[in-house]
């Protein structure tokens, strides 16, 4: 008899699992939920780092990108990979690709030291894609991201300020709620 229980339970729990799936009704995604996949996609890009901020809005079901990268590819990944997903209609890609120079790279690289090598800021470089983006475009300089607090972005500000080689700062940063 207990043998006979183990197979029917056998056959039960594996049985069903072979049954043909019943159709799945097409889910439509909130507006929330669209914002919320756009925003993972985006930052999960492979080369959206540090040096580069990305926005977009959303009307409906469409997307228009907006921000500066590095890197071409970055430009184009992010918006194959937007485009791909669940209930998105049209995407606008109007992302800026920021033009290559050699002093542009170097205050990206004194910023970025300054910045993260203050002791109330380190931590803010811990996770791979840090919450405070830096953008150079022709020794303007662009901060753009979340900090915990009113403290932390004007600490950010100061310290970017005593970089030399720019010619301006702008604090977009906003403290988290």
């Amino acid at each position: 008899m207990k043998k006979l229980t183990l197979i029917t339970l056998f056959f039960l729990v594996f049985g069903v699992s072979l049954l043909p799936a019943a159709p799945q009704a097409q889910t439509t995604l909130t507006t929330a939920q669209l914002e919320m996949e756009i925003t993972r996609t985006i930052f999960l890009a492979p080369h959206f780092g540090v040096f580069d901020a990305l926005f977009y809005k959303l009307d409906g079901q469409n997307v228009t990108l907006l921000g500066q990268v590095l890197l071409p590819i970055t430009k184009e990944e992010v918006f194959r990979r937007v485009s791909k997903l669940s209930g998105v209609g049209q995407v606008t890609n109007n992302i800026e690709v920021l033009p290559l120079s050699s002093d542009d790279d170097l205050i990206r690289l004194r910023v970025y030291r300054r910045l993260f090598g203050t002791a109330d800021l380190y931590r803010y470089a811990l996770s791979p894609n840090p919450s405070i983006h830096i953008i150079v475009k022709g020794g303007h300089i662009t901060l753009e991201g979340v900090v915990s607090n009113e403290g932390d972005s004007r600490i950010a500000n100061m310290a970017v300020r005593q970089v030399a080689g720019k010619f301006s700062v702008t604090n977009n940063l906003k403290i988290e709620k």
